[in-house]
């Protein structure tokens, strides 16, 4: 992958990674009105996990960010497969793996970045 691909991969990360860390009443605030599937959100976080294997290999993470992010995909792993159907703004509030994600995510940002309180991405305009 090109140095380009492998920043945008980073900040792709990060900023996942700050939604995550976020408290749920700011996860909500940034869902406002649109309504993002659990199981997508859990499968670009599992995806992120994965694919930060290979940039810590080109140096984009440390090796010691890595703990963190396979401990999140781990977790994510272990929600029930029922649990991932419906609303993640209903998951946010009812399944407390949530709450397990939203304290490995701080971990990994304020280990990667000094401080786990970072700017929420801004959400997706699907009328784009």
């Amino acid at each position: 992958m090109n140095d380009l691909g492998d920043a945008h991969l980073r900040t792709w990360t990060l900023r996942f990674m700050a939604l995550l860390a976020a408290d749920t009443q700011d996860q909500l605030a940034w869902l406002g009105e649109h309504e993002l599937e659990t199981k997508d959100v859990v499968e670009e976080v599992e995806l992120l996990c994965r694919v930060s294997e290979g940039l810590a290999e080109r140096g984009v993470f440390a090796p010691k960010d890595l703990r963190d992010l396979r401990a999140i995909g781990r977790r994510l792993g272990e929600i029930d497969a029922a649990c991932r159907i419906g609303l993640w703004a209903n998951a946010l509030a009812t399944d407390p793996a949530w709450d397990d994600i939203r304290r490995l995510a701080r971990r990994f940002l304020l280990t990667t970045l000094g401080d786990w309180r970072q700017p929420l991405p801004r959400p997706v305009d699907e009328n784009l």
